[in-house]
């Protein structure tokens, strides 16, 4: 067993100086473990504190949201009079109005009236129901109107107006924490529109909409504009009219005198054109149709009198139906309408053919066969004479010199029938030739078939001229 000698041990030399170092770090070292130690300290306090903080107000929170908040509400409703408004004795209320209107019509002319279906929205403030909780906004029960004052707001100009309850009333209210009132109502509108009609159905009209409240001077209660006058009245974007186009509106604030008191006001106008293509297809269109179709009497021959007659009569009762028919949709109003006007221009010139037929018939009846150059009855023929040289019968009257004769073709017994059909024609030329014609053109007719048609144009013309907006 062999033994193996230890290595010397290493022998480390330190002098004075390092020896000063080594202790001044020590010391170095205790003071800023001492720092860190107060440092750790300071920053577990501040996490405890922003912990409990944070814990607190999820309590508070989660509270309020469940329970409390009722008995917050009934504790502001306690000491709560509805029959004084806001602020009373005070500055006057401002109550914040804006619509938004999701539809309107129908419109009715003979009533004066239109209907529109808006959302109705109104904004005050109301200290006393400040809850000056974390939760902003509580929407709450309509039921809550009950005890809680609110604005009488109206429509001055309003005839039947209603609230939608179809499945649920559409409305809600909602406090905020500073005492803010929100209220908004679904509401169908039926206004009254003072129209005017001479332009009818080419007219433009303005309907407005008078807001303010109902017993409340402008020393209490004074309504404006929430987004100002050019933004507070919004539109749906899939609004459409049946009867009108919807071209413009405006927003405007004013103050009205009802029962000796100053009320705050506030006006909506609407302008409304008329769709003016239902009225060209349904009236327009018929009367030129008919006035047109009273010009064909002036083709047919004068000597038909029963034919010309019962056409004038035909066209001038279609007429007067189609005048009446259009008339019931209208108010009775003093003056005559644009449409008055277009239809008793066409009825005139419908009655006009019959008074031109008068004409015809009075002046150009005469020989053509009806009466004589004396003027008198032409009787049937007594007298005939046979000539069987030329195979025809004349017929003549034995007391006057007429020019006029009747012949009647006669063959002869044994000719051929090739005979007679040579004779027959030979007697129907010379027949021809003798007889007048008695389906002539009279001049006025050949007039009238160009000067109605011009004056007509010209008429036309100068209406739609003066009556298009």
């Amino acid at each position: 067993m062999h033994w193996r000698a230890r290595p010397p041990p290493i022998v480390w030399y330190i002098s004075r100086s390092d020896l000063r170092l080594c202790h001044q770090y020590q010391r170095y070292m205790c003071g800023h473990r001492q720092i860190f130690k107060i440092m750790k300290i300071f920053h577990l306090h501040i996490i405890s504190v922003l912990r409990c903080v944070f814990m607190i107000e999820t309590v508070d929170n989660a509270a309020i949201g469940t329970d409390n908040i009722s008995a917050v509400l009934d504790d502001l409703l306690v000491d709560y009079d509805k029959k004084l408004r806001p602020g009373f004795g005070g500055d006057p209320l401002e109550v914040q109005i804006d619509i938004l209107l999701r539809s309107m019509g129908p419109i009715s002319e003979r009533d004066m009236v239109y209907t529109m279906d808006i959302y109705f929205r109104q904004r005050w403030m109301d200290e006393r129901l400040a809850t000056n909780t974390s939760i902003e906004n509580i929407s709450v029960s309509i039921k809550l109107l009950e005890k809680i004052w609110y604005p009488d707001t109206v429509f001055f100009n309003g005839r039947k107006s209603s609230l939608h309850l179809i499945p649920t009333p559409n409305r809600f209210i909602r406090i905020g924490n500073n005492g803010s009132m929100y209220l908004s109502q679904r509401l169908t509108v039926r206004a009254i529109c003072q129209m005017k009609l001479q332009n009818y159905p080419l007219d433009f009209q303005i309907c407005p909409l008078h807001i303010g409240s109902f017993a409340y001077s402008t020393k209490d209660v004074i309504y404006v504009w929430r987004y100002g006058a050019a933004a507070s009245v919004e539109l749906a974007a899939d609004m459409t009219l049946s009867q009108f186009d919807l071209t413009n509106h405006s927003a405007s604030y004013s103050t009205t005198f009802r029962k000796g008191m100053e009320l705050s006001m506030l006006s909506v106008h609407f302008g409304l054109k008329r769709h003016s293509g239902y009225f060209l297809i349904h009236v327009v269109v018929p009367c030129i149709l008919l006035v047109i179709l009273s010009w064909v009497s002036f083709w047919i021959n004068r000597e038909a009198t029963a034919d010309r007659i019962a056409l004038g009569t035909t066209t001038v009762l279609t007429m007067t139906f189609l005048a009446l028919e259009n008339r019931n949709d209208l108010p009775r109003v003093s003056y005559a309408t644009a449409l008055d006007v277009y239809v008793a221009m066409c009825f005139l010139f419908v009655l006009s053919t019959i008074v031109q037929f008068a004409v015809v018939h009075h002046f150009t009846k005469r020989g053509h066969g009806d009466l004589d150059h004396s003027g008198q009855k032409q009787e049937p023929n007594k007298v005939f004479q046979r000539k069987p040289a030329i195979g025809r019968v004349r017929f003549r009257r034995q007391n006057g010199t007429s020019t006029t004769s009747s012949r009647i073709f006669v063959s002869r017994a044994g000719d051929s029938r090739f005979g007679v059909w040579l004779s027959s024609l030979r007697f129907r030329r010379q027949a021809r030739k003798s007889t007048p014609e008695p389906n002539s053109v009279s001049k006025v007719d050949k007039i009238s078939r160009l000067m109605f048609p011009v004056v007509f144009i010209i008429l036309n013309l100068a209406y739609w001229v003066v009556f298009l907006p």
